[in-house]
């Protein structure tokens, strides 16, 4: 008889006590033979001792900074073994029998390393989820779009995506990765802190022939923004720069030049967009985002994998153009599947 897979469920959390208190119950209700534990970023809250004293069945492990997400869960991951980590934010509402569809992909496909389920959204559950949707995707310039959503629109839940699915990268709100995968990575990019990290670990990933895959028959509920939200300059500045960070590592290498200075163009077209729209915070984010790119493009060139062949790694040309002036606003209108 097989062993059956071991699925360490982690919950990163900052100051998050409020969070826990009303999300933790479903996770352990819903998870069934799963371990559920909770890494904490140096809270500065009653967080942990709340659990303590209610949740004693949560493992707890301590970080002792808060290094963001990326740093947060590589400090963490290396305490806790499983065959599977499944790292859910902490504002994610789970639903019953979530983890047996992505138990069985798991366990039945040993070429699935990275998996997600869909994501919806918890204040209007009707609604896709800004963070990861049904599946992540890129465009040839690097911008990240989901099925079922393209920069701010998002689609109804109609069972158009209760799909099974090979996508390009899947959210950091609700990640399923082999332990062995995610420690040949390496984990995250530390140098990320947060957002974007999980696009260029499923990127290195996918340069090395794993799969990630979407199984649209698992769902969760995500609230969004409780950390920062769409549209704070600061997410902005990280976007936009680790962006130009992932394209940098992860390219062949006759294909980054040119597809960077394109790109830096395309930013600096967003940032005049931003300036018409008296977003001066966002223009500035920007600017700040490709002064740090530059101030670290020699690390990030060292970080460059040694690929052997030419990966596609873009579904559609350009979601800026067929956004904004094709106003081709839904996955279906950009990529024929």
């Amino acid at each position: 008889m097989n062993k059956q897979l071991e699925i360490a469920i982690v919950i990163l959390n900052w100051n998050g006590r409020s969070l826990l208190e009303q999300f933790i119950p479903n996770v352990l209700k819903y998870s069934d033979n799963a371990t559920v534990y909770v890494a904490d970023n140096a809270s500065e809250d009653d967080s942990v001792e709340y659990l303590r004293q209610n949740y004693p069945e949560v493992g707890i492990v301590m970080n002792k900074e808060n290094g963001g997400f990326a740093k947060g869960y590589n400090d963490a991951l290396k305490h806790i073994n499983a065959d599977v980590y499944c790292l859910l934010n902490s504002d994610v509402e789970v639903t019953k029998n979530w983890l047996t569809p992505i138990r069985s992909f798991f366990e039945n496909d040993k070429k699935i390393a990275i998996a997600q389920p869909k994501i919806l959204d918890f204040k209007n559950k009707s609604m896709l989820e800004y963070a990861g949707a049904a599946g992540g995707f890129l465009d040839m310039f690097g911008y990240p779009f989901c099925r079922g959503r393209v920069f701010q629109t998002l689609e109804m839940d109609q069972g158009q995506y209760n799909d099974i699915k090979d996508i390009f990268w899947a959210t950091g709100a609700c990640m399923f990765i082999r332990k062995h995968v995610f420690d040949s990575l390496k984990g995250f990019d530390e140098d990320y802190f947060a957002h974007q990290e999980e696009i260029d670990l499923c990127w290195r990933a996918n340069n090395l022939g794993y799969k990630t895959k979407y199984i649209g028959t698992s769902s969760v509920y995500h609230v969004g923004g409780a950390t920062l939200n769409n549209m704070n300059p600061k997410k902005t500045f990280l976007n936009f720069r680790n962006s130009l960070y992932s394209l940098t590592k992860n390219l062949p290498l006759k294909k980054v030049i040119p597809l960077v200075l394109i790109r830096l163009v395309l930013d600096g077209v967003a940032a005049m967009r931003f300036l018409f729209q008296f977003k001066f915070q966002h223009l500035f984010a920007i600017f700040k985002a490709h002064l740090s790119y530059y101030w670290n493009l020699r690390k990030m060139s060292k970080k460059r994998q040694q690929l052997d062949e030419y990966k596609k790694y873009y579904v559609c040309t350009s979601i800026v153009w067929s956004y904004f002036v094709r106003k081709r606003k839904h996955y279906s209108s950009l990529v024929k599947d």
